[in-house]
């Protein structure tokens, strides 16, 4: 019972701190442009890792780094870009209710390629939290019909990677402490972030005399110590501590909270989202697997 509380208290937290990150980069991207955001991301979680972990680097296996690194960019490098790209043209409200398209893809890609089964009630879970998440995004298309849509590929594509990256995690590092987890990922994407970010041109007076730049380092800054350092440790140890799906449903409650922030900053908002965010509870809570 103690470890059903503990799985859901990890699962809450992470909803607030991801569902916050939305509007974390909606705000940073008017300082910095979408590379320097997800390059200087990147290079900042990894500083902040490194500071409280490097020495896990020694006590990981040889056989496990490329499982580590292979982690690392599909779970953190390439989704920290494209979502920045995204934002660049969607809500950031509308990014997070794609982005819980993730536990769909952990379980059909879980089954296909991992071979990792799924309940009956865990399936009808995520049925329900997808059908909840399309009533959003079709209302919240209603509500917008001006944003470019096909910026949201960027975003359903890391859904795709994300799922992977969850099932790599229970399949091959289960047995890896989650700091490790984080620590070795960082390890490998660090200085393709670095490359990234010097590429960028963020070294450069004209980026420095940008009017929102620092505010922008102030978002990211939160954003990578919270949104991204510190949440990469909890969702590890919740992968570890319960499924793939439960810990992906996380991506179900995030846009309740990444639409009351949108609210709050002017995104629009109406009662049959409300309706679809009610169903998107639904959907987490079934597919929350039972022990027998």
């Amino acid at each position: 019972m103690k470890g059903i509380h503990i799985k859901w208290v990890y699962l809450i937290v992470l909803a607030v701190i991801w569902g916050s990150s939305f509007i974390l980069m909606k705000k940073a991207l008017l300082g910095i442009t979408p590379y320097q955001l997800g390059a200087l991301r990147t290079v900042l979680t990894g500083l902040f890792l490194f500071s409280v972990g490097i020495k896990a680097v020694k006590s990981i296996d040889k056989r496990q780094w490329k499982w580590l690194i292979l982690s690392g960019f599909l779970g953190s490098f390439f989704p920290a870009f494209f979502f920045a790209i995204a934002e660049t043209e969607i809500d950031s409200s509308v990014a997070s209710i794609l982005n819980s398209l993730v536990p769909l893809n952990t379980v059909l890609m879980g089954f296909a390629v991992f071979g990792i089964a799924s309940t009956k009630r865990q399936i009808v879970g995520v049925i329900v939290g997808f059908i909840g998440t399309a009533l959003l995004i079709l209302k919240g298309a209603e509500l917008n019909p001006n944003q470019n849509y096909l910026y949201a590929l960027f975003v359903i594509l890391s859904t795709v990677m994300y799922a992977a990256n969850v099932n790599i995690i229970k399949r091959y590092l289960q047995n890896v402490k989650p700091l490790h987890i984080a620590v070795g990922n960082y390890v490998g994407i660090f200085i393709p972030a670095l490359v990234v970010l010097l590429w960028s041109g963020f070294f450069t007076e004209t980026t420095y005399t940008a009017p929102n730049f620092k505010m922008a380092l102030l978002y990211v800054g939160i954003l990578s110590l919270f949104g991204t350092a510190l949440s990469k440790v909890l969702f590890n140890s919740l992968i570890q501590m319960s499924t793939p799906v439960f810990a992906s449903s996380v991506t179900y409650l995030m846009p309740l909270v990444a639409l009351m922030w949108g609210v709050l900053d002017g995104e629009g908002f109406s009662a049959w989202q409300g309706l679809a965010a009610f169903v998107i509870l639904i959907g987490v809570f079934l597919s929350h697997k039972r022990k027998t």
